[in-house]
């Protein structure tokens, strides 16, 4: 008779003709809902057009049906004003980077009002993001001059690392340079030092060997014959490097040359004679050495 009676279950229910009538029918799956497509202004007073879609479902058929004339609709209208007021307080750049916590928010604000009409609100997904054709524009040149300067990064990364690799590379080449020249003249001064040693030992017996020659009997004969030799080649050289040449009185006379050579020769060893002399015993033989008399018979001949 136009009173709340009872809600039905489902399975066999009995009604009494003109006393019990259904009024409302509610469905107690999960409804999808279209939320048409509107305009909200962002944070930075930029214009959107926006869709979405929204799930819920009814929890309490009693106040679907008592609590609001048309559900869907209060619902449809309720979500469209949320996402509008939590739109406002977001940037253009964190609505889209921040998707799933708008969501979230919109689906809270329809529960806390939905709740005395028997409705729940399961999620809420937005389909469309519509930016005006200058703002998305700008959108991409932002993202085309980004990626350029990523580009102009990473180029001038790849420069100064390559630049500190030939460094490097320069680096180790100069050093390994350097200890191949150090070690070259190393090996060098060795090689020369060992050089010298070899002349001076080789000299030195040729000194000995020498020595042991004139202390032999005649043996300032060969000295005398040996010091001719040299005067003689050393005289067929004369002039062949320069014109002027300076020449003493007697060239020609090799004997008189030959004769001061071992003078001078003489003259330095007789110290060493005395000394030897004053070391030695007294000897009953002539004191005259052969070297003396060699060198009297050459000076009276040369006279």
């Amino acid at each position: 008779m136009g009173k709340f009676h009872r809600i039905l279950e489902p399975g066999l229910n009995f009604l009494i003709p003109l006393l019990d009538r259904i009024r409302y029918v509610q469905s107690l799956k999960e409804i999808v809902i279209n939320v048409p497509e509107q305009s909200a202004v962002t944070l930075d007073n930029v214009t959107l057009q926006i869709d979405g879609v929204l799930y819920l479902r009814v929890m309490d058929p009693y106040k679907a049906s008592y609590g609001v004339e048309d559900p869907e609709y209060a619902v449809t209208q309720l979500a469209q004003t949320t996402m509008r007021s939590e739109l406002g307080k977001l940037s253009l750049d964190r609505v889209f980077r921040e998707r799933e916590s708008l969501n979230a928010s919109i689906v809270d604000a329809i529960n806390q009002a939905s709740d005395c009409w028997g409705i729940r609100c399961l999620r809420y997904e937005i389909k469309d993001i519509h930016v005006p054709p200058r703002v998305k524009e700008s959108m991409q040149m932002q993202v085309e001059a980004e990626r350029r300067k990523r580009a102009t990064v990473l180029e001038s990364e790849g420069t100064r690392e390559s630049a500190i690799n030939v460094a490097e590379g320069q680096k180790q080449a100069q050093i390994l340079a350097s200890e191949a020249e150090k070690a070259e003249q190393i090996n060098k001064a060795a090689g020369e030092a060992n050089a010298m040693l070899v002349k001076a030992r080789a000299k030195a017996e040729a000194i000995q060997l020498l020595a042991a020659a004139l202390a032999q009997q005649h043996g300032n004969a060969a000295a005398s014959l040996s010091v001719a030799e040299q005067y003689v080649n050393a005289f067929s050289k004369i002039a062949k490097d320069s014109n002027t040449v300076l020449l003493p009185a007697n060239t020609g006379d090799v004997t008189n040359m030959v004769a001061q050579a071992l003078g001078i020769y003489t003259t330095l060893t007789k110290p060493q004679a005395v000394k030897t002399q004053d070391e030695m015993p007294p000897a009953h033989e002539d004191s005259r050495s052969p070297a003396t008399e060699m060198l009297k018979a050459e000076q009276g001949s040369s006279s």
